[in-house]
């Protein structure tokens, strides 16, 4: 088994289809059935069930799951290792952040990384940060630049790097933007368009209304920050949203709570070994301007 093969089959069970683990691995969806029908020739059974369009393990490729994750993992760390005994910074980088933070915060720390350490070979996915939470625990990345969970796994090893100051906002013409000294039993009296539920952003606003037993009265849920920004700019209801995202068709709300801060930073497993290259972007981003 070659660890190209493996891979692929890890896409495929993990997307569930042939053409998304193609667009996962960039590669074409025939170079992706190539690799699984070798695998499955070398290991003389069928993986996948396909039916329709649909693809299913079998029992076969339900036990080889586990296997195939722990070889890779293994794979990895074994690459990391020796590499990290030359004391050289290359090899393969995998890490996974959110649309949010690849847009405000990464841009100059990844333009300056990539400048000092031509040698590595960043492997960067994007997701929520809840899925992105997950996905370290389960041992599919070696680093999350992430909104860092309010109440971390032991398992998870957390870094703040940036301190995100969250304000209250709605449109000019809102009836709160009108007033000053805002108490949050006011905002609760309104709509509000805030992150779905089960999220960290979404957690921490509701521990602060919780406080003081109020209720928020949700009128929408997403977790993309501009779709937000977006409504709340056309009377749709109030937010709190990110310094970084206020613009001139939205207005701060002048509240007399304290100011709610989100922590955005590097997570990864405590059981997994940090690679040089790794090493050598967590201090690049502890070192940059974290206002």
């Amino acid at each position: 088994m070659d660890s190209l093969a493996l891979k692929a089959f890890m896409a495929v069970a993990e997307q569930g289809s042939f053409s998304r683990a193609a667009d996962q691995l960039f590669l074409t969806q025939p170079a992706v059935s190539k690799r699984i029908i070798k695998l499955e020739q070398q290991l003389k059974t069928r993986l996948f069930d396909r039916i329709g369009r649909n693809v299913y393990l079998t029992v076969a490729g339900q036990h080889l799951l586990p296997k195939a994750k722990a070889i890779l993992e293994a794979m990895a760390d074994t690459v990391d290792e020796l590499t990290n005994l030359s004391g050289r910074v290359g090899g393969q980088l995998r890490i996974a952040t959110s649309h949010h933070i690849s847009l405000h915060r990464l841009p100059k720390p990844l333009s300056k990384f990539i400048a000092l350490y031509p040698q590595v070979e960043l492997d960067i996915q994007f997701a929520e940060s809840e899925v992105i939470y997950e996905g370290l625990l389960q041992g599919r990345w070696q680093l999350g630049i992430i909104t860092l969970n309010p109440e971390p796994d032991t398992q998870i090893q957390q870094q703040a790097i940036w301190q995100d100051k969250m304000q209250f906002v709605a449109a000019p013409e809102h009836p709160l933007t009108q007033q000053y000294s805002i108490e949050l039993s006011q905002l609760s009296s309104f709509p509000a368009l805030l992150s779905k539920t089960n999220t960290f952003t979404r957690s921490i606003v509701e521990q602060d209304f919780a406080a003081q037993n109020l209720a928020l009265n949700v009128a929408m849920s997403t977790n993309n920050l501009d779709t937000i920004r977006m409504m709340v700019s056309i009377g749709m209801g109030w937010s709190i949203l990110p310094h970084t995202l206020i613009n001139s068709q939205i207005k701060v709300i002048d509240t007399l709570s304290k100011p709610i801060v989100r922590q955005l930073g590097c997570a990864w497993h405590q059981q997994r070994s940090l690679s040089n290259a790794a090493t050598a972007f967590i201090e690049l981003l502890q070192s940059a301007d974290t206002h």
